[in-house]
């Protein structure tokens, strides 16, 4: 993986671009395509996209979201199986350039690529070029401009019907549509020590601001530190700590000292929505409800 813009591929290669927020079922589809043709033309396979998402540029009321973020995106597509992930910053020059300027300058000039693979919705370049416009400047380019077969699924899968299912708190359908769990990243920081307080010490959880936290309430979740838990995200109404939402991980059966260290959970499934309780006595009782029901969905060794 490199950060690209500036560097030249020597290489021929198959690419494909797009902004791969997520890296779901559906862009492994494509993906898995385009190794099978670099393997079939004895090229390597090369995967061009962005940092930043182009809306970001594009639109100043633009509040991202994203189902990924960092070296996320990088990791679970070099995990794909492709043997380049190149980064292009999205910049309002890039955003003015036309397709052909594009195919030219970028995967032409600086990636080297000679055949291009494009996703049945994919679109890209300033103005209104189509999949015949691609491949008649990749015949004026020298690059081989070819459509992917679209993923056949009984349900739409796109980064924005994930996010949908997330906001709704589905994490076992975001999980069907992405083909891994969604997870949490960040790092572990100092709270408000209440979960100590009620037998319950939790991780409170320091996520990238840009990064999609799905609906409040309480989770059945598993660590980077292998270890299953239960994880509260939202407001605690009952200890009245304000509007801030946040996000605290309780693992079972863990004797350890995790501030500091940055910690990875998957969603694994959603137990309930946030509540407001009369006393803490009500909500020890829940936390007690919560990690039986949650140890009853771990699975056996």
């Amino acid at each position: 993986m490199s950060g690209g813009y500036n560097r030249t591929i020597t290489h021929p290669c198959v690419a494909t671009i797009g902004t791969f927020d997520g890296v779901h079922r559906g862009h492994k589809f494509v993906l898995s395509q385009v190794i099978r043709r670099a393997c079939a033309c004895g090229l390597e396979s090369l995967v061009v996209t962005f940092p930043n998402h182009p809306l970001q540029v594009l639109r100043k009321d633009f509040e991202p979201q994203f189902l990924t973020v960092g070296d996320e995106k990088c990791q679970l597509l070099q995990a794909t199986g492709v043997d380049r992930v190149e980064l292009v910053e999205f910049t309002p020059q890039l955003a003015q350039m036309s397709a052909y300027e594009f195919m030219s300058e970028v995967l032409k000039r600086r990636f080297n690529v000679s055949v291009l693979v494009i996703g049945y919705d994919n679109h890209f370049g300033h103005g209104n070029s189509s999949f015949h416009d691609y491949v008649k400047y990749g015949k004026a380019l020298g690059i081989q401009v070819v459509g992917c077969r679209q993923c056949v699924s009984d349900d739409e899968i796109s980064s924005t019907s994930i996010r949908r299912a997330l906001l709704q708190g589905d994490v076992e359908k975001a999980r069907q549509l992405l083909g891994y769990p969604y997870f949490l990243q960040g790092e572990v920081v100092k709270g408000f020590q209440n979960g100590h307080k009620l037998g319950f010490p939790t991780a409170n959880l320091l996520v990238d601001s840009r990064k999609l936290v799905p609906a409040n309430g309480a989770y059945f979740v598993r660590s980077s530190q292998e270890s299953y838990g239960m994880l509260n995200i939202g407001t605690r109404p009952t200890l009245h700590n304000g509007a801030q939402r946040s996000i605290e991980v309780h693992l079972f059966d863990f004797d350890g000292d995790l501030y500091g260290i940055s910690l990875r959970v998957e969603l694994l499934h959603r137990l309930r929505g946030e509540k407001e309780f009369h006393s803490l006595d009500d909500l020890k009782i829940q936390l007690q409800q919560d990690e039986q029901a949650c140890r009853h969905l771990i699975p056996p060794p």
